[in-house]
């Protein structure tokens, strides 16, 4: 025992040392859109991915895997939001991809999801604004997908090109070429290899992961934090690489090219998206081969692979199918991508540099909220106390650099739970749910209630595929009981906006507020909205700044404040009248035109008309 503490402690003390010598280290958040927790060939689950990832593996080797990680959200936008603040969705009001949608509900649906800003808060400080203030440049490459630009939040250096990830007229031929002058084929070749190419094969010119490249090269002697947001492997489902995608065909048993058409064998068949999974897996490998071979002029001697922290990921869980096509599969997970169930949040995580133990993992919860807490601290970087309350993660650092074997908050307290809200779609997914050991727990909003799995047993797998809800066996009645009250305590904390009753459903049988007049005056930019009194009265209203309609996609500058943000799509605050049917509201003069969004006192969500200023 003796002997195992000391082994213990010398390599605590080593990670310690490897950590000191690095002042300000390099951060890069390689992220992934769509990429399912068994898309990888780090967690194979039963049947071995059929996708190659060797650089993903490699990664996994040199650092710490997460078996267990999990995204913010099971669809984009919220995700990239939290991860880019530290704060939860829910806590954002930014729960889903819909930014300033208003539209209407089918007759058959009975709730309705809660209205979305058009954009991320600019008030909130992000993981660009916090390295930039620490010494740090920042840079952005690839999908941003949380309004605006990246720009907009702290990043120094932008570029949102789709990269090699664009349509094609036909996906069984439009290949890139050596000549194409997009998307040139590489010279050098790469992984797969297979006995038709023993030498590798060539990739085509990717602009997300090139501005990425360059970002790093002309960084100089500054420390960098680089968000590289990849677009694939989301739909369109398709592929330059002819190679690549032969490559796949012959392995998959399947023709080359492609019949045209839909893809639908089931299970993990489709060679397109493969291809699009080698792909980023080849990105990652460009990557790290760049750190590897560059020196750190900052730290003389060693490379930049010794002195850059990579956080490796995906935004939320695999989509499975759109439409007739198969797309990949999340088994044994249950759902995908947008659904709070595991297919649908659980992701791979992996995270290298400094300090980490090759080829550790870690079978505990880890959410991407951790990531700004945990770059903080392994950056030595500070944030104001007041914005350090603000985040919803804890820091990982002491885990992955051989400290502590659990996750703790600033109490000391271990971590329990995590949990995620999810109010929109259909009725299956509306939920919120909550992890917290071997069970998950799910409020159903369309039915009220709970559901109830239990995932491991002991730390073992059980049910992982969510098959037999335990939430009526009153053995469980106290794990339900102490779980709904822990998720119920948390949406409150995190004012979580749950969804609203429809006021078009067809079967409803309460009344909703009914519109009786709206008038938004040019000269004193007052607007007013009047509720029939034979109605229910108004208990929230929010007037929502809009453009003229048929002007949505043109940029108006006037409608823009002074320092750059963008007012359209915004909901404020209303006033409502003592009797609760009369809302205004006081409109900055250069928005041309507004909408209001009421809530009812019987649940009802309601939307105005567009109404231009006259």
């Amino acid at each position: 025992m003796k002997r195992f503490v000391y082994i213990i402690s010398l390599f605590i003390g080593l990670a310690l040392t490897a950590t000191a010598e690095i002042e300000k280290p390099n951060v890069i958040v390689f992220y992934v859109d769509d990429l399912g927790w068994q898309d990888v060939q780090v967690n194979d689950l039963d049947d071995p991915c059929p996708y190659e990832t060797p650089n993903i593996v490699r990664l996994a080797e040199q650092g710490m895997n997460f078996t267990q990680g999990y995204s913010p959200a099971p669809t984009c936008s919220p995700s990239r939001a939290g991860i880019i603040t530290g704060q939860h969705p829910a806590k954002l009001g930014l729960t889903h991809v819909h930014l300033g949608w208003m539209r209407s509900a089918s007759k058959r649906d009975r709730l309705v999801p809660p209205y979305l800003e058009s954009h991320l808060n600019l008030d909130a400080l992000t993981i660009a604004d916090a390295m930039k203030r620490n010494g740090y440049r920042t840079g952005h490459s690839g999908k941003w997908h949380v309004g605006l630009t990246s720009a907009s939040y702290g990043f120094d250096v932008v570029d949102q090109d789709r990269g090699i990830h664009r349509g094609m007229d036909d996906r069984t031929k439009d290949f890139a070429t050596k000549d194409d002058k997009k998307y040139p084929l590489s010279k050098e070749k790469y992984p797969p290899y297979s006995d038709e190419k023993p030498e590798g094969i060539s990739y085509p010119y990717d602009q997300v992961t090139e501005s990425a490249l360059s970002f790093m090269k002309e960084n100089g002697d500054e420390p960098f934090f680089l968000n590289l947001c990849h677009w694939m492997v989301h739909w369109p489902v398709l592929t330059r690489n002819a190679e690549l995608l032969e490559f796949y065909c012959d392995k998959m048993g399947q023709p080359f090219p492609p019949k045209p058409g839909d893809m639908t064998l089931p299970g993990q068949q489709n060679p397109y998206f493969a291809a699009m999974v080698t792909s980023v897996d080849w990105s990652l490998g460009r990557v790290v081969d760049f750190l590897k071979q560059t020196d750190d002029p900052r730290h003389p001697g060693k490379k930049l692979i010794e002195t850059t922290y990579i956080f490796f990921t995906s935004d939320n869980g695999g989509a499975e199918v759109r439409g007739p096509e198969v797309i990949s599969d999340n088994y044994p997970l249950k759902y995908g991508k947008k659904y709070a169930e595991e297919g649908g949040i659980r992701v791979p995580l992996v995270v290298a540099g400094p300090g980490i133990s090759s080829g550790t993992k870690f079978d505990g919860l880890v959410n991407q909220l951790d990531f700004f807490p945990t770059i903080l601290e392994l950056t030595d970087s500070s944030v104001s106390s007041e914005d350090q309350k603000e985040l919803s993660g804890l820091d990982i650092s002491p885990l992955l650099t051989g400290q502590s074997y659990t996750i703790v908050d600033e109490a000391g307290v271990e971590r329990e739970h995590l949990f995620w809200h999810f109010p929109h779609n259909g009725d299956v997914s509306k939920k919120s749910a909550i992890r917290s050991g071997d069970f998950k727990l799910y409020k159903r909003y369309a039915t009220n209630d709970y559901e109830l799995y239990r995932l491991y047993k002991d730390g073992k797998r059980y049910d992982l595929e969510e098959k037999h809800d335990l939430a009526k066996n009153p053995e469980f009645s106290s794990v339900v009981e102490q779980l709904g009250a822990t998720l119920e305590k948390e949406l409150i904390a995190n004012n979580a906006i749950p969804p609203y009753l429809n006021p078009d459903y067809e079967k409803k049988t309460t009344k909703s507020a009914a519109i009786k007049s709206i008038k938004f005056n040019s000269s004193s930019h007052k607007a007013k909205l009047v509720v029939r009194d034979s109605g229910p009265a108004i208990t929230e209203a929010y007037v929502i700044y809009s453009r003229k309609p048929g002007t949505a996609k043109k940029k108006d500058k006037q409608s823009t404040k002074k320092d750059g943000s963008e007012l359209f799509g915004m909901k404020i605050p209303a006033k409502i009248s003592s009797n609760g049917y009369v809302v205004s509201a006081i409109v900055p003069s250069e928005i041309p035109a507004v909408a209001f969004v009421l809530i009812d006192a019987n649940g009802y969500q309601i939307y105005s008309d567009i109404e231009i200023a006259n």
